[in-house]
């Protein structure tokens, strides 16, 4: 059977204000009035039942997502104690759900991207799945069309095919300079790393033995407290002591066989201001308002964010990123926005928790 599994665990610091540790940037409702997570949600509708969708976060997030998500089942939600990179939260779910349904084709999903149109993330997912089942000993990636020599992003370089659309990852790469990346683009071999993936559960669970043993037993055993309602403060402390690990360090780079299905999307990695402004339509001079009310006068080149009726105003003031939420507004250059983390480790030093 066919099952999904939603990583929705991050904390989103570079989204602050409106991020913070009790509201992740997956819940929030800056597109279509409905949160990332339900957008990613809504991605996967026809593609698998309800029953077999699976969302793995934070703890202290599962009465929030279970708000955001009640067609899911209870069950089917998994709170880690702790973030412990995405190597431990796909092999805890993956011992999960293969306790459940042993043959289960299992795809992953992240819970803070933009992807469209619909119907071309559909079809890639659907080629996936068919990959994952026809090569079951293979990894599948997904691999998205580059639109520019992006800098911030992973590439995947693409080998030779084996099936229509599929082919063999030849490389992963790390985030390229600019002189490398416009050679990437130039070359029509490499795709962005799109952190999606397919595969048996059974294969995701031999690969984390084979390349992480001691988190793959530890997460066995731990999936087995799980399942038995036996998550004590001895199991939590033991996935706490996990090594911590992304899955494309642990095993992606790793294995012998992966295959890359190529995503002809546009992509959005919302990890920042600056790309939540570029999912929005400039005006004439540059300004881009992802907010009900705004009024601007004499200026360009501004992000102005509120998910409120809250009005923005703004007066002869150029490249600044403006977010307003209930208790703190943020007011920062766009050449800044990447200090946030800073500024939040700054606020929480001097007030607490009140404002993070």
């Amino acid at each position: 059977m066919r099952h999904a599994v939603i990583m929705a665990g991050g904390a989103g610091t570079r989204l602050w204000p409106l991020s913070r540790r009790l509201r992740p940037k997956q819940l929030l409702r800056l597109f279509d009035g409905a949160s990332l997570l339900q957008l990613s949600r809504r991605r996967l509708a026809g593609l698998f039942e309800p029953a077999n969708i699976w969302v793995i976060t934070s703890a202290s997030y599962l009465d929030l997502i279970a708000a955001e998500l009640p067609d899911l089942p209870r069950e089917n939600l998994i709170g880690e104690p702790i973030g412990r990179d995405t190597a431990n939260a796909i092999g805890l779910a993956a011992h999960l759900l293969a306790r459940r349904d042993p043959d289960a084709t299992m795809a992953v999903f992240t819970a803070d991207h933009l992807i469209r149109p619909q119907d071309r993330f559909a079809a890639a997912i659907s080629a996936g799945l068919d990959a994952a089942e026809k090569f079951p000993r293979s990894l599948i990636t997904f691999g998205i069309t580059p639109t520019a020599p992006h800098t911030g992003y992973g590439y995947v370089q693409r080998g030779e095919p084996v099936a229509p659309g599929v082919y063999r990852a030849a490389a992963f790469k790390e985030k390229p300079n600019r002189e490398t990346a416009e050679r990437y683009l130039a070359s029509g071999d490499y795709l962005w790393n799109s952190g999606m993936f397919v595969w048996r559960a059974g294969t995701i669970l031999a690969e984390l033995e084979r390349h992480l043993p001691e988190n793959a037993r530890a997460l066995n055993d731990l999936a087995r407290s799980w399942e038995a309602g036996e998550w004590s403060a001895a199991a939590a402390a033991r996935f706490e002591s996990l090594r911590r690990i992304s899955i494309d360090y642990g095993v992606m780079e790793k294995a012998d066989s992966v295959l890359l299905v190529e995503m002809a999307c546009e992509w959005m990695d919302l990890g920042s201001w600056i790309a939540v402004g570029a999912t929005g339509q400039p005006d004439a001079d540059g300004n881009v308002a992802l907010a009900p009310r705004v009024a601007i006068i004499d200026g360009r080149d501004n992000i102005l964010v509120s998910e409120d009726e809250h009005l923005l105003a703004v007066l002869g003031v150029a490249g600044l990123v403006i977010v307003h939420s209930p208790d703190a507004t943020l007011v920062c250059h766009r050449d800044r926005v990447e200090r946030i983390r800073d500024l939040v480790t700054a606020l929480s030093d001097r007030f607490g928790d009140r404002y993070t």
